[in-house]
């Protein structure tokens, strides 16, 4: 199931040649995903970071730029959960403006304990949530970790 939010790209997200400077893609990238936890899991990152003293810090991180985006240009970011495992998540995220490809973007999740940096479960409710959102067919099910991220 695929979640999306909307951007419009704004002077404060271009260079001098008033195209979106790649930064500020990682940006939106990110508040994308913090919109997901948020508004489809139910879980906040202020409660998983803050509150919980876990983190959910990126492990991977691979970007296809396909055609640059200008001031004023709507933008779409559509996030598609791929894979669940113990301790890690892979998703995608696409952006486009209208009908032409910007970006896509593949990304590997990883929760942590913040005392240690080290990968931790999913908590049950999170992962209930994501599992709901992914479909059970991508959630792997060796119980000593994620054998392709070692998480």
């Amino acid at each position: 199931m695929s979640f999306t939010t909307t951007r419009k790209v704004r002077f404060e997200h271009c260079d001098p040649a008033g195209i979106v400077f790649y930064p500020r893609y990682f940006e939106m990238l990110n508040a994308c995903i913090e919109d997901w936890f948020d508004e489809r899991l139910g879980h906040s990152f202020g409660a998983i970071h803050v509150d919980g003293g876990f983190a959910v810090p990126t492990a991977r991180c691979e970007v296809r730029f396909t055609a640059p985006s200008r001031i004023g240009d709507p933008l779409a970011l559509s996030l598609r959960p791929i894979r669940l495992g113990r301790s890690s998540l892979d998703l995608e995220i696409d952006i486009t403006s209208g009908e032409e490809a910007r970006l896509h973007a593949a990304f590997t999740l990883v929760h942590v304990a913040q005392a240690t940096g080290r990968p931790v479960g999913w908590p049950e409710p999170l992962r209930d949530a994501i599992t709901r959102d992914i479909g059970p067919s991508a959630v792997a099910t060796d119980p000593q970790g994620d054998a392709s991220h070692g998480t």
